[in-house]
């Protein structure tokens, strides 16, 4: 029996130990009633503790046995008797948290429909971020409609209740989508907001669910995937964004929402400077050149050494050495390799084809830079 179907807020409770057994992937448990959700339908499953006379066992995961309606298998860690009476209790903040998510997910689905007329074809509730797929191509005025009409639902405090019908009976149901299974059928309705065939944990009411923000959208599969938060999370997400802003805004002397100002004289100050850099760089890599040429051997600031390589690579018939203070180095050259290997003498490591680089220790760039070594 699954006794969350009865009540979603309930945290304890007693079985016996159907079936119990271990392979060479874990230890497993089939109880006679149990509060633990299984993985499905988008929600995760819950993770706890079963207690009895052989100790604590704690429980790491839930999924069902073959179809829809089969045995909850609890997963272990580690092996109990068959027969035993157990004591099971389940990590409430976790399974709170996974209702939030989900009656929030039913609250945006149904305001999807409503304001662009999106249906709901897959969801996601692992993590914080959860998704809603939908069949159809999103439009931003749209998602921000249904964002607004779910937080709507969410203040109208709407009590939220589950039941089971029969096959027969579905008919006079208007539901927002067609159920999956077949025979009885267990819907959820959240006040005259929403109504949906749904296996999993649920709210008391609308209000607990929020607040819902919508991040963002992207088409996805030939519709769109919209990525959200509600409940403790988004509360959790507002709060470490909200004081992210706050030191940002601290730091440019200015008011949180008047941070674009200041962020974008930065971002321009710096497109400028990144100009002259440019503009130096290739100035000392044109007065470098001559005396790289002459000499084959140089001393070169590390910013320039590979750019300089570069344009000594158009005189192919000779060898050329360039060391940084830094240690790095750029070898090109017909005998290349060959010069390599009196480098590695000296501690130095690299490797490549038309351009040789590496690094050498500090203290070994003086001899390095010897003429002997390329001539």
């Amino acid at each position: 029996m699954r006794l969350y179907q009865r009540d979603s807020y309930a945290t304890r409770f007693q079985a016996q130990v159907v079936r119990a057994w271990s392979d060479e992937k874990g230890h497993y448990a089939v109880l006679s009633e149990t509060l633990f959700y299984p993985e499905s339908g988008g929600q995760p499953a819950d993770t706890g503790v079963l207690k009895g006379a052989f100790g604590e066992v704690r429980v790491l995961h839930a999924y069902e046995e073959g179809k829809a309606f089969g045995d909850v298998v609890h997963v272990l860690s580690a092996p109990m008797p068959e027969g035993v009476e157990v004591e099971g209790e389940i990590d409430w903040p976790r399974r709170f948290r996974h209702m939030q998510r989900h009656t929030a997910q039913h609250l945006l689905s149904q305001a999807l429909l409503r304001a662009g007329g999106y249906h709901t074809v897959a969801v996601s509730l692992d993590g914080p971020i959860c998704t809603v797929d939908l069949e159809e191509e999103a439009e931003e005025a749209r998602l921000q409609e249904a964002e607004a009409l779910a937080n709507f639902a969410v203040y109208a405090d709407y009590p939220v209740e589950a039941f089971f019908v029969s096959q027969e009976e579905l008919a006079q149901y208007p539901l927002r989508r067609p159920p999956k299974v077949q025979g009885k059928v267990r819907l959820v309705r959240i006040g005259d907001f929403d109504l949906a065939a749904c296996g999993g944990t649920h709210l008391k009411t609308s209000a607990q669910a929020g607040p819902i923000k919508v991040l963002r959208w992207e088409r996805y599969k030939g519709g769109s995937r919209v990525h959200f938060l509600a409940g403790w999370e988004a509360l959790e997400d507002y709060h470490a964004k909200h004081a992210l802003l706050m030191r940002l805004a601290l730091g440019f002397s200015t008011h949180p929402l008047d941070l674009e100002k200041p962020i974008q004289k930065l971002r321009e100050e710096l497109y400028a400077l990144k100009g002259e850099n440019l503009a130096l760089r290739e100035s000392l890599v044109q007065a470098l050149l001559p005396r790289a040429l002459e000499e084959g051997v140089l001393l070169v600031p590390g910013p320039i050494l590979g750019e300089l390589a570069k344009r000594l690579l158009e005189w192919s018939g000779r060898d050329f050495l360039l060391v940084s203070p830094e240690g790095r180095f750029a070898l090109l050259g017909p005998r290349r390799q060959e010069i390599l290997e009196r480098l590695k003498a000296l501690g130095a490591k690299g490797g490549g084809k038309e351009v040789v680089q590496g690094s050498l220790p500090k203290d070994k760039v003086a001899a390095a830079l010897d003429p002997g070594l390329v001539s």
